[in-house]
């Protein structure tokens, strides 16, 4: 059985044109699939002669600049997008555009590995490194292109997180702040019984403006004190059955079985590293899915577990 051994630092890695629209509902940062999705795929392209796993991720953003324009300080932001070339008629091509951001992000990954000797040597960390970085640079992350990475690192998982932790400033890490959602829910409920989860996550982007005297006001919100909240996206819940391959007409793939699902929504926090040089190791998010048993059970959810 694999076991951690090391962490893997991608330090400023700087994405440019990632998708902005996380969910339905959300819109910024990229979902967090889209970096987990993105670690999968370059575990797939490692060339080695032993096992090697690339597991949790852990998320610090340096720099979010999402690609929208506001004319003026009462005006709807609206996204930037591009002009794309007129078709042959003359007409505007049918292209729906997604909103876009650059970003500058570190990530630190878990390495698993079987054989305890594996990348024991310098020459092989090298040769790994390299490997590693270079596959990086190939493929997309959450949709963007990969333009530049400051340095890869390998570090052992046998000594101290603080070098890493270190490493990360100054950045904020993306955490899951459920006790928050939970605490938020509770204090609706007392106001009204029938409030939500999904009431206290619109509640966390909203500013309320009570009158004060002397034409003054006060501006609060719930997230005052808690940190730094922002509604994000955790997975997926299934909302039909399991359809057998080639069954549902216009599938993405005829080869391989398809079921309609909706988002998962939660709550995450940006916090400072050196807020979590403690628990700096439950800051990875990992995948987690359930058994295909009933439509109930069916959740492909992201979380810190």
């Amino acid at each position: 059985m694999a076991s951690l051994k090391y962490y893997l630092l991608f330090d400023h890695v700087k994405i440019h044109n990632a998708n902005a629209i996380s969910s339905p509902l959300t819109y910024g940062f990229p979902a967090i699939s889209g970096f987990l999705g993105a670690i999968h795929a370059l575990n797939r392209k490692i060339e080695s002669d032993d096992p090697i796993y690339l597991d949790g991720v852990l998320i610090a953003c340096h720099d979010c600049d999402v690609q929208v324009y506001r004319p003026n300080n009462y005006a709807d932001y609206t996204f930037r997008l591009t002009r794309n070339p007129l078709a042959k008629n003359g007409d505007t091509r049918s292209i729906i555009e997604e909103g876009r951001v650059h970003l500058d992000v570190s990530l630190i990954v878990e390495v698993k590995i079987e054989d305890r000797e594996t990348l024991d040597d310098v020459n092989d960390q090298e040769k790994f490194i390299n490997q590693i970085r270079q596959k990086l640079y190939q493929q997309r992350i959450a949709g963007g292109q990969v333009i530049e990475i400051e340095s890869v690192g390998l570090y052992s998982a046998s000594e101290s997180l603080d070098d890493l932790t270190q490493a990360l400033l100054p950045a904020f890490v993306l955490v899951e702040a459920q006790q928050d959602l939970q605490e938020i829910t509770a204090e609706l409920q007392q106001k009204d019984p029938n409030a939500t989860a999904l009431d206290a996550l619109v509640e966390t982007a909203m500013l309320h403006h009570h009158p004060q005297e002397k034409d003054q006001w006060q501006t609060t919100s719930v997230k005052q004190g808690r940190g730094w909240l922002v509604p994000i996206p955790l997975g997926y819940q299934a909302i039909s059955p399991l359809f057998d391959a080639g069954m549902v007409e216009h599938a993405r793939s005829n080869e391989h079985p398809t079921q309609f699902v909706e988002c998962i929504y939660g709550l995450g926090k940006w916090v400072f590293p050196l807020r979590l040089q403690d628990n700096l190791s439950q800051a990875f998010w990992r995948y987690k899915c359930s058994e295909l048993q009933s439509n109930d059970a069916d959740i492909y959810i992201i979380n810190q577990d």
